[in-house]
């Protein structure tokens, strides 16, 4: 069978793409890519826009093509084997990277166009890719020696091995803990949506009564509504101690020593390069100007807040005190607490508002406040294949109906999929030999399914 992953496809075969097919593919586009690098430095007599940076362009498209719906199946649908195949590729990644970052004649090539006059022709965008391009050697280290080089070459690819397991041992154990609940009077004061959703999961692992999860759906419910005080420490100290030495699972995927070390060699990276700090290293590609600059801006926020927080925490104490002569607010009694507070004050919750909020009016609610502002129409295609089959896939067009953008949209939380809510890349807005390429994305989210066949329910915030 062809490797999807190399199939000139306008969008991944996602249901094609299996793990055994990851490393070969990745092999085969880095080979290519090296060969292509080495021929354009071999051929290329004056660099120009259309003899340098389209040509690197396309390289690392060729390259994002086939990585790009691999890391994303690894977010989303991860498993033991994708697990594996993604793993094994990571250090060729990291080398090839490094390596293009430190490639002289390539620097070379970036540095005598930005100082030819074809670039003066250059729009204020093509300027800054160049622009950009030659900060990134910089920070690849170019201009280190050869000793120093293989030195960022190790610590580079230390710290893509490190990053992966840190994110591995939070998903492991964010999914392996689980509350089995047998006794209904434990769930007193939790939403007949939540008791729901939690029934729904204990049938579908074959298990009577309820079952709930550390993914945010099930946990912030019972963080909200639970009266059982001993519940909401249970759940509170497992998602507050994953991935650590603490807690119900303490030390069994720890990161403690990942984040050291990664806090290590991330400092020692950036003083190769000749940076005080990560920190320092880590701005020069954002908008902020210095760590300080960040610090004042944090520092003037907190001194701002502080003091309304303490007056709403004192009230807090007041209101629980006086519902239910509690003396000390532990952090699992907090969220309950406002939550209830809430309720008195404004006789409103987020779980009355639910109703008014499900899936499908708030998607085309705010597909039509994009419309009402920008002018596109978002419409659903059906003939596009996913990763799972609550996945959805839209177009995005203009007022003269051109086909603008393309995105995925994975809006419910599940096993196997890291918890959050992210935007990343499939294909990137680029001039092509063929025109420009319709920009594809990934949007994805973690809320509550549905359950049985009701439609999913979101709060108002």
């Amino acid at each position: 069978m062809t490797n999807p992953l190399l199939q000139n496809n306008m969008l991944p075969a996602f249901s094609e793409i299996l793990p055994e097919y990851v490393e070969p593919a990745l092999n085969q586009v880095l080979e290519q890519a090296k060969l292509t690098v080495n021929d354009l430095m071999l051929n290329i007599k004056q660099p120009t826009w259309e003899t340098l940076v389209l040509p690197m362009e396309e390289l690392d498209a060729s390259i994002d093509r086939v990585w790009s719906p691999v890391s994303h199946l690894n977010s989303v649908m991860n498993s033991d084997e994708l697990r594996v195949a993604y793993n094994a590729c990571l250090p060729k990644l990291s080398q090839f990277g490094t390596e293009l970052g430190q490639n002289e004649d390539l620097y070379k090539a970036y540095k005598t166009l930005a100082d030819s006059s074809a670039y003066t022709n250059l729009d204020v965008a093509q300027k800054k890719v160049i622009d950009n391009a030659l900060r990134d050697f910089r920070l690849s280290g170019v201009e280190l020696s050869q000793a120093d080089r293989d030195q960022f070459k190790r610590i580079s690819q230390s710290l893509t091995e490190l990053t992966a397991k840190f994110e591995e041992n939070l998903m492991d154990a964010t999914h392996a803990w689980k509350k089995h609940v047998t006794d209904e009077k434990l769930l007193d004061g939790l939403p007949e949506s939540t008791k729901e959703m939690a029934a729904q999961f204990a049938k579908r692992e074959q298990l009577d009564g309820w079952l709930f999860t550390l993914d945010f759906p099930s946990y912030m419910p019972v963080m909200s509504y639970a009266d059982n005080r001993d519940f909401r420490e249970e759940m509170y100290t497992a998602f507050a101690t994953k991935a650590s030495d603490q807690g119900p699972n303490a030390g069994k995927w720890d990161n403690t020593e990942i984040m050291a070390d990664i806090l290590k060699l991330r400092h020692e990276l950036a003083q190769l390069i000749g940076f005080d700090n990560h920190a320092e290293r880590s701005l020069v590609t954002k908008m902020a100007q210095s760590p300080q600059q960040v610090l004042d801006f944090l520092n003037d926020l907190a001194t701002r807040s502080k003091s309304i927080a303490e007056k709403e925490f004192v009230e807090l104490k007041a209101f629980a005190k006086e519902i239910a002569d509690m003396e000390d607010l532990e952090a699992w009694d907090v969220t309950y607490f406002s939550e209830k507070l809430r309720q008195q004050r404004y006789s409103i919750s987020q779980e009355v508002l639910k109703p008014y909020f499900p899936e499908n009016k708030v998607v085309m609610g705010l597909f039509s406040v994009v419309n009402k502002l920008y002018g596109l129409d978002i419409k659903e295609r059906h003939d596009v294949d996913v990763w799972h089959k609550d996945v959805r896939f839209f177009d995005i067009f203009d007022a003269n109906g051109e086909l603008r953008g393309q995105f995925y949209l994975d809006l419910y939380a599940r096993n196997h999929k890291r918890g959050g809510a992210w935007m990343d890349e499939c294909l990137v807005r680029r001039q092509t030999a063929n025109g420009i390429q319709t920009p594809v994305a990934f949007l994805t989210c973690n809320f509550s399914e549905p359950v049985g066949d009701k439609p999913a329910l979101f709060t108002h915030d």
